[in-house]
């Protein structure tokens, strides 16, 4: 075992050793609200023409490495420009390694926000690049001319904007957008990152014609789809050509197709989900302003971020109970004693509320 491990050691990147590696806890008996899931179910009907439609592929064959009529209906339904093509990835997490990839250019850097989404700077570390963070304001909204100064002293080759952003919710302004966009300009590429589109009823993939560097990027896991692990993304077309080369062949399995192609037929059922979770988090997020020493962050996605007294305390004393949450308090010092919270269905907010007045008074 000392063998392997110094050998190890001896091969692995020094700043991969560092690392530590992505941890998903073990969800098993809790009321989950840790992970921005949709919590709805498919009705028995849209169950059973899932499961005709998945019993027709062909298990045997690799999958046509287009995607032609899956990209279609992606760029139909989600609203592509047209002449706009996307590429797809198992999830949004694949798309954003293949940005690094094609853009690890000899000392090229990778800027975003901080805190947002962890997997800009792991991905940029595992592709040898040097990631720049630049800290939000207190409140978590963006601080324009702190992304500014940082681009034109940096230049980033990628620079990734969360719209809304996670773990806050935090929906950054057009105008700053804007101004980081003209800001980068031709030196580098500024990826917008939609996942929460449907909470956030907001978008810049109608702007692609205006931006050659702008980079929409979006996952249908938030939708209610996180289990089939599909992301895409569009930009202009001569820019797709050169990430599509990274792309590892058939990527994107039969069974993730098959189901993204059928639920995109029945794709009413997955906006009234949405609907009715938008609804959900107004309601939830009045709730936890009227608990003693909970303060409420406005939030655009399908989460709420809360700061009590004793993050970490009370984070345990929800396990105990079985609800499990996401406690972001050391992820960034401004986020101390932080709580992100999955908006479900009125039944599990109810218990999450109970469980949480509970915690907070022991």
């Amino acid at each position: 075992m000392e063998y392997k491990e110094n050998l190890a050691s001896r091969i692995v990147r020094p700043e991969i050793l560092a690392l530590s590696a992505y941890h998903v806890p073990d969800a098993s008996g809790f009321v989950k609200l840790e992970a921005m899931e949709n919590p709805y179910t498919l009705s028995d009907e849209l169950k059973q023409g899932l499961a005709q439609r998945l019993s027709e592929v062909a298990l045997n064959r690799y999958p046509v490495p287009s995607y032609r009529q899956l990209k279609e209906k992606i760029a139909l339904h989600f609203g592509v420009p047209e002449g706009y093509s996307t590429i797809l990835g198992n999830g949004s997490d694949e798309l954003i390694s293949m940005l690094s990839v094609a853009c690890a250019r000899p000392g090229a850097k990778v800027l975003a926000p901080l805190p947002s989404f962890v997997m800009y700077d792991m991905s940029a570390r595992f592709a040898g690049m040097e990631f720049i963070g630049v800290p939000l304001r207190a409140d978590f909204t963006l601080d324009c001319a702190a992304m500014l100064a940082a681009i034109a002293q940096h230049r980033p080759a990628i620079t990734y904007l969360s719209y809304p952003n996670n773990p806050t919710g935090t929906l950054f302004s057009v105008a700053d957008i804007e101004a980081i966009l003209h800001a980068v300009g031709q030196h580098g590429l500024v990826v917008v990152d939609e996942a929460y589109e449907a909470f956030a009823q907001v978008s810049f993939m109608s702007r692609l014609p205006e931006f050659d560097n702008l980079v929409v990027m979006r996952t249908v896991s938030k939708l209610g789809l996180a289990g089939i692990r599909l992301g895409y993304m569009s930009a202009a077309q001569s820019l797709l050509e050169q990430i599509e080369k990274v792309r590892p062949p058939y990527n994107v399995n039969v069974l993730t197709e098959a189901a993204a192609d059928f639920m995109l037929d029945h794709v009413a059922v997955l906006e009234n989900q949405a609907a009715e979770l938008r609804r959900q988090r107004s309601l939830l997020a009045e709730k936890l302003a009227l608990l003693p020493g909970v303060e409420v962050f406005p939030s655009a996605a399908n989460f709420i971020l809360i700061r009590v007294a004793n993050g970490e305390q009370v984070f345990k004393q929800l396990l105990t109970r079985k609800i499990l949450v996401k406690n972001v308090g050391k992820m960034h010092q401004l986020l101390a004693n932080s709580l992100r919270i999955t908006v479900s269905t009125a039944q599990e907010n109810t218990l999450l509320l109970e469980a949480l007045s509970e915690s907070l008074h022991e």
